[in-house]
C-alpha cells in the first residue's frame, strides 16, 4: 500500500532534504523514525529536494508498506520521535499510481525579503535582510520577463541533475508583507537553485546593477555566469505542491 505524507520543516539546522554523507537531512531523520515505528527500513520519496537552510510549509513525500497502517497512531508516533523543527502534518492513503515527484502538476515557492534597517529577531531565520537601497519598481517591471515557458539553464546552478531545463513559470508576483516583500513563484517545475538564482538576479536589477532588458538576453544565453548571484537559502520556503 502507498501512503502520502505532508511535511513542514525549518531547514536551518539541516544539510537539506536529501540523505547525504556527514550531515543531518530531513529525509534521513524521517526514514529513521519510520524504521523505528514500522521496524523495517522504509525509504521515502519527496516532490523534490530542498537545499541546506531552505524551509518547507508543505513538502510532500510517499512511501509504501505491505500491511494497512493506523495512520492516526503513526502520525502521533512519528512526531513524537522527530525533532521539533520537523513535523508530519498529514498522512493519508494514496493510489498506487501516485508519485510524490512525478505526479506533481505545480509547485509554489515563496521567497521573503526583509527591508527594514533593523532585523526582527523573530524573522531572522526566515527572511533575507537587504541592507542596500532597493528599487521595488524596477523589480516589479522585471517580473513578466520570466513568465512563460523558457529554457532556464542560465538560472540553474552547477550540479543540476534535471534532464530538461525547459520549465513553465505560471506566476511570479511580488507582494507586500510587514517590513518587507514576498516573491511568489508558481511553476510546473524548478531547476537546482533556480528560484534563488532568479531572486539574486532581481536583487541586482533592484540595485541598478543589471537592466530589466537584460533578462531575455540572459535566458537566451543559457549561461549561468550572465545571471545574478544565488540568494541566501533562509528566505526560501516550499509553500505548496499541487497534484
Amino acid at each position: 500500500m502507498k501512503y502520502k505524507m505532508t511535511i513542514s520543516y525549518d531547514g536551518t539546522n539541516y544539510g537539506g532534504w536529501q540523505v547525504q554523507p556527514n550531515t543531518l537531512s530531513i529525509q534521513g531523520l524521517i526514514q529513521d523514525a519510520l524504521k523505528t515505528v514500522l521496524r523495517e527500513p522504509t525509504p521515502i520519496t519527496a516532490s523534490g529536494r530542498t537545499d541546506a537552510g531552505v524551509h518547507a510549509l508543505a513538502q510532500v513525500a510517499h512511501f509504501t508498506h505491505e500491511a494497512p497502517l493506523d495512520l492516526h497512531a503513526l502520525l502521533y508516533s512519528l512526531n513524537g520521535i522527530l525533532p521539533r523543527d520537523i513535523r508530519i502534518r498529514a498522512l493519508s492513503s494514496a493510489p498506487d499510481t501516485f508519485h510524490a515527484r512525478y505526479s506533481a502538476k505545480k509547485k509554489i515557492y515563496h521567497y521573503h525579503l526583509y527591508l527594514s534597517p533593523v532585523q526582527d529577531p523573530f524573522r531572522f531565520l526566515y527572511s533575507t535582510p537587504i541592507r542596500t537601497p532597493l528599487d521595488l519598481n524596477l523589480i516589479q517591471a522585471a517580473l513578466p520577463a520570466f513568465l512563460g515557458r523558457h529554457d532556464f539553464s542560465a538560472f540553474a546552478s552547477a550540479g543540476c541533475g534535471s534532464k530538461n531545463p525547459i520549465k513553465t513559470l505560471f506566476r511570479l508576483e511580488m507582494l507586500p508583507e510587514p517590513e518587507g516583500v514576498r516573491l511568489e513563484f508558481e511553476g510546473d517545475g524548478f531547476l537546482y537553485k533556480m528560484v534563488r538564482n532568479i531572486v539574486g538576479t532581481l536583487l541586482e536589477i533592484g540595485q541598478n546593477k543589471l537592466s530589466v532588458a537584460a533578462i531575455p538576453e540572459i535566458l537566451q544565453s543559457k549561461d549561468r555566469r550572465r545571471a545574478g548571484p544565488t540568494a541566501p537559502p533562509k528566505g526560501l520556503f516550499l509553500y505548496k505542491v499541487d497534484y
